[in-house]
């Protein structure tokens, strides 16, 4: 015969446990999920693009949502480019803003051909946006995306120039919200992962000075001062140990007649080369920041010279870290690069 005190007393116990387990998997499910703004220089090299095929891979995934793309390449066919790819993986209707009086207005090598090319009349990536004229200026946009998020559920990818970030902590209160730019940052944004910066023994001693940091300075010196949560960079040095295997573009892209990302990377180089995969490890870092793929250094703060030259203070509590990579990560590393860049549209 069952002890009647005993049997209630593992009845509650069960029923706590369940009421327990309900609670967090509830606060779990209730957790927002990371949203991705994606800042981009696209046109100037080919790892943007390589990035931005990894964000959909790991939109499709489940594990963050692509908010918006915003474009520091000042260029009427880089929006276009930029949507054609999102189309392409099915995500057409993702805002694309633009700056206005960017630092490097060139065409660059594969942008036309991603935004025009035609087969037999029709086009070989069909998208709407047709002309980076009819795009929203960049800053606006911001604005409106970030207002409308969960606040500390965004991560900025900012893998160019800091133009847009940098007019986004100066704009001031308006309709779409009554916060000035930094507060609206400071609000939504729990990490700003930029590739910029060169912080390797080696490349200081050379002082080398980073394309995304020297190419517009003064925007570089405003947001590693002034923006108000963490900041981790991903320098020069990461993905120059990590580039992304030609192999990969030659055999891992044929599952369509056409693929956007393999005809921009051949057409960015002559083939068979490897690029170095600078942008894509500050998406890898962003979106999964737990993973081990890389360690970080000690906080600190980074300031940029007037010249273009990164320099990182370690600083106790500092906002500022910078990705350290060990040979064995370098591994793990590039093999998360080449399966997410190359994964099919949705997954499958």
């Amino acid at each position: 015969m069952r002890n009647p005190l005993a049997v209630n007393l593992l009845g509650a116990l069960f029923l706590t446990f369940v009421f327990s387990g309900a609670a967090v998997e509830a606060e779990e499910t209730s957790k927002p999920m990371l949203g991705v703004i994606f800042d981009t220089d696209l046109g100037n090299d080919i790892d943007d693009a390589l990035a931005l095929a990894m964000l959909h891979a790991l939109e499709s995934r489940g594990e963050c949502r692509l908010l918006a793309v915003t474009v520091t390449k000042d260029n009427e066919l880089a929006a276009p480019a930029v949507d054609a790819i999102n189309t392409f993986y099915g995500r057409g209707d993702i805002p694309i803003g633009v700056v206005r009086g960017g630092a490097t207005p060139k065409e660059g090598k594969f942008l036309r051909a991603l935004a025009t090319a035609e087969d037999n009349g029709r086009p070989r990536y069909p998208h709407d946006l047709l002309t980076g004229r009819d795009a929203p200026e960049a800053t606006g946009l911001l604005r409106r995306v970030l207002a409308k998020e969960p606040d500390g559920s965004v991560a900025v990818v900012m893998v160019g120039f800091s133009t847009n970030m940098a007019r986004l902590l100066d704009s001031g209160p308006d309709a779409v919200s009554p916060l000035s730019g930094k507060e609206l940052v400071r609000r939504k944004v729990r990490l700003l992962s930029a590739m910029a910066g060169a912080f390797s023994p080696e490349l200081q001693a050379k002082h080398y000075r980073e394309y995304n940091v020297h190419i517009d300075v003064p925007s570089a010196q405003n947001v590693y001062d002034e923006w108000p949560t963490q900041i981790v960079f991903s320098g020069y040095e990461i993905g120059i140990a990590i580039p992304y295997p030609a192999r990969s573009i030659l055999d891992d892209y044929g599952y369509v007649a056409h693929h956007p990302i393999k005809e921009g990377y051949e057409r960015y180089g002559k083939m068979p080369y490897d690029r170095p995969t600078w942008d894509l490890t500050s998406v890898l870092v962003a979106v999964r920041p737990d993973r081990g793929y890389f360690t970080l250094s000690p906080p600190g703060c980074v300031r940029s010279e007037a010249d273009g030259f990164t320099v990182f203070e370690p600083e106790k509590d500092g906002p500022h870290r910078h990705l350290i990579a060990s040979p064995e990560q370098v591994v793990r590393v590039k093999e998360a690069l080449t399966l997410l860049s190359s994964e099919p549209p949705g997954g499958k």
